[in-house]
């Protein structure tokens, strides 16, 4: 009996053993399938998911994907090199890091030979790289370079194919073995087979290629770009085709394509089996053999009705028409059709196997388009039919802040190349997934300002935050008579006196020195001076005094009370993303001249509020400063009263929304410095005139007119009403 008790106990024993080194084992596999599978699907849409995202994409459901979505592209690039540790190249094997220390990150264009032909679109791109804020004429100064041959069309069949270019690169005294280059392609390879062969040794140069396939990829190192044609804008570009906060209306069709359909050769086979899913209802799928030169010698029984059927609809009106666009792959794996119904605001639906996806570094695709697979055709119309209105709105708008934010023109496609190799040198300073996949996108979110959101101006209601409760007065000192005249002491009498004024910063750009200080006024608030270069940009450099989030931007001749800027400055916490101030402007298009006006007549409209008086957040100095090219800074040192027009147009760019106008006892009058009697009145026209060709060369510089128009303007509660004095919180504005 002892015997079998302890034979019992035994086996107990021994199976429990057995469980905890084989049962462990098999559960922990269990989970890293179920994570990987939970991985796998992630970059899928959640069709469950039902939250309206009414302004593009809602920040919680990007930071719900779980710690990913928040990690920085450098952190993702560590977790990348652990998957591919046969990659040739990586970063801190094939750059030089070294470089980019002593002058930042500078980038250098080689000289364009004459008798070197350039195509249109790569000499766009060589356009933006110069018109870069990172551009410099000095390759002692760069930390990249790029080629001036032209590498966009590698097939061999083109004209614009450039020959020889092994021999040519080599004999560049900078090329190194490509070491610090970035080399731009479009189309490579060549009948039947498209291979990705460049017909030249690339060494350990940054490829930006479109239609990138996963496999030749280098994660972390190399750049997918999206295809884009000879006529892509070189700035501004088209506004998508669905407006911000509009609800479409239900669409006449659920999935479209219309396209080519190769009868042979790569690419032939998911094409030819797209008719199957055409039901010439909500889905329709219209495909042409009528193409090529020897057509007619490959067609197939089909190719006579498709051809007919093709003719009965128009691409355009179905791309307007469509929630979903069938993108599949071509001859190689990207298509002009990608970017075309990322504009029309139809979601694309990816069949491209193995297709690298433009700037997948940083943009997160599972939340503006479907990626399918070429095996599951058949599978797609039952999968987005599933998708719920709220998503299928959300899916559209996140496809229109991505077409604005970085595929719009040239200049956007070139600057987020830039921006994502940037953010690589810099472990602790590179813009997480959330920045790059949320308004107003990773372009305009400097990370040299600051990595924490709390310090844009952008984020506040979307995490239940609040700018600072104070603000920095930045009064600008331009006169010549080198003491302080009478309004600027009442000015900083009327300033200081705020409750919420923490300092006030005089910018003296005079040529004679500010006076002593025991002859400044005796304010409650620290006064500090700051000696100017006398240049008009000085007032929006990012100074380190600056502490405060708000910015009261001063003129010394405006004259405020203590009411209108401590209201200015409640309404402006309210707007912190928007210039918030007293003298408004507006601008027109004069068909007659054909060419923009501005106008300082009181009217129904404002677009403009002048920094004579105005609050901003301080972070639109560092984008002033370090965001906008040299050449806008020059242009605007140039020309007299221009500053302020650019800082709006700066502002309107980014956040598409207007300024807001507050109430002001005084109409503003714009100051024009002393001049000799009977002089003043030619000097104002010409200030005015040269605001006019101020703000028609900003247009030209960015491509379109980013001033937005309103008819708003904010006032006190109770303000002129017929109630008693007491009851009104700013009771002087009405004096």
């Amino acid at each position: 009996m002892q015997a079998r008790k302890k034979y019992i106990f035994l086996t107990f024993l021994a199976s429990w053993l057995l469980l905890f080194f084989f049962g462990v084992d098999q559960l922990r596999r269990f989970a890293f399938f179920s994570g990987r599978k939970a991985e796998a699907r992630r970059n899928w849409p959640h069709w469950t998911d039902r939250s309206l995202l009414k302004n593009f994409a809602d920040p919680e459901e990007l930071q719900r994907d779980g710690e990913h979505s928040l990690l920085s592209p450098q952190e993702r690039r560590a977790s990348q090199l652990s998957v591919y540790k046969n990659s040739r190249c990586r970063m801190e094997t094939c750059f030089d890091f070294s470089r980019c220390e002593k002058n930042g990150f500078k980038v250098f264009t080689y000289p364009r030979e004459r008798d070197q032909p350039i195509s249109e679109s790569y000499s766009k791109i060589l356009t933006s790289l110069e018109r870069s804020r990172y551009y410099t004429p000095n390759p002692e100064e760069a930390c990249l370079f790029i080629l001036s041959i032209d590498t966009l069309d590698r097939d061999h069949l083109s004209r614009q194919y450039v020959r020889d270019v092994d021999e040519k690169i080599r004999g560049f005294p900078l090329w190194n073995g490509g070491r610090n280059h970035l080399i731009f392609n479009l189309y490579s390879g060549t009948w039947p087979n498209y291979t990705e062969d460049l017909g030249f040794d690339i060494g350990q140069a940054i490829l930006a290629k479109a239609s990138f396939d996963t496999e030749r990829f280098r994660p972390g190192f190399d750049i997918s770009i999206p295809l884009f044609s000879k006529d892509h804008p070189q700035r501004g570009g088209e506004r998508g085709w669905l407006y911000q906060d509009s609800l479409p209306p239900k669409k006449k069709y659920l999935l479209v394509f219309k396209g080519k359909r190769y009868l042979t050769g790569i690419g032939s086979g998911t094409r030819n089996a797209l008719h199957h899913i055409h039901n010439g209802k909500d889905i329709i799928s219209l495909t042409t053999c009528k193409h090529g030169k020897d057509w007619e010698k490959h067609k197939d029984t089909r190719c006579d009705k498709d051809n007919v059927d093709y003719e009965k609809f128009d691409y355009q009106e179905l791309l307007h028409n469509s929630t979903f666009c069938i993108v599949p792959r071509g001859r190689r794996l990207g298509s002009f059709r990608f970017l075309e119904a990322l504009q029309a605001a139809c979601i694309p639906v990816l069949l491209s196997d193995g297709w690298e996806l433009p700037f997948a570094e940083v943009i997160d695709w599972g939340k503006a388009a479907i990626v399918g697979s070429e095996r599951l055709l058949l599978q797609i119309p039952s999968a987005v039919r599933c998708i719920h209105p709220e998503r299928v709105l959300a899916f559209q708008q996140q496809t229109q802040f991505l077409w604005d934010a970085y595929f719009s023109s040239v200049d956007k496609i070139v600057h987020t190349t830039l921006e994502i190799i940037k953010d690589r040198l810099s472990l602790h300073r590179s813009r997480s997934r959330f920045l790059w996949n949320s308004l107003p996108g990773g372009l305009l979110v400097l990370p040299d300002f600051s990595t924490y959101l709390g310090d844009f101006p952008f984020y506040y209601l979307q995490h239940a935050s609040s700018p600072s409760q104070k603000f920095t007065a930045f009064i600008r000192a331009v006169s010549q008579a080198g003491s302080l005249s009478q309004p600027i002491l009442r000015l900083i009498q009327a300033v200081s006196g705020s409750q919420y004024c923490a300092q006030i910063l005089v910018l003296w750009s005079c040529e004679k020195p500010p006076p002593p200080s025991g002859k400044w006024p005796q304010t409650t608030v620290p006064l500090t001076i700051i000696q100017g270069r006398r240049k008009l940009s000085d007032r929006f450099f990012p100074y380190g005094a600056i502490q405060t989030d708000a910015v009261l931007s001063l003129d010394e001749h405006t004259s405020l009370s203590t009411s209108e800027v401590d209201f200015a400055f409640v309404v402006w916490r309210s707007f912190p993303e928007r210039i918030v101030g007293f003298p408004a402007r507006s601008h027109f298009w004069d068909p007659e001249q054909r060419r923009w006006g501005y106008t300082s007549k009181w009217t129904n409209e404002l677009s403009i509020v002048l920094t004579a008086a105005a609050f901003y957040h301080r972070y639109y100095h560092s984008l002033f400063t370090e965001y906008l090219p040299a050449g806008l800074r020059e242009l605007v040192d140039g020309l007299a009263a221009c500053e302020d027009i650019l800082m709006n147009v700066l502002v309107a760019a980014v956040t598409k929304l207007p300024p807001i106008k507050v109430t002001q006892r005084k109409q503003h009058r714009e100051t024009v410095p002393q001049q000799v009697k009977g002089t003043a009145g030619a000097a104002g026209s010409r200030r005015f005139s040269q605001r006019q060709d101020c703000l028609n060369q900003l247009v030209d510089w960015f491509g379109y007119m980013p001033l937005v128009s309103s008819q708003l303007r904010l006032d006190p509660v109770l303000f002129k009403d017929q109630v008693s004095v007491l009851r009104k919180k700013y009771p002087r504005l009405e004096k």
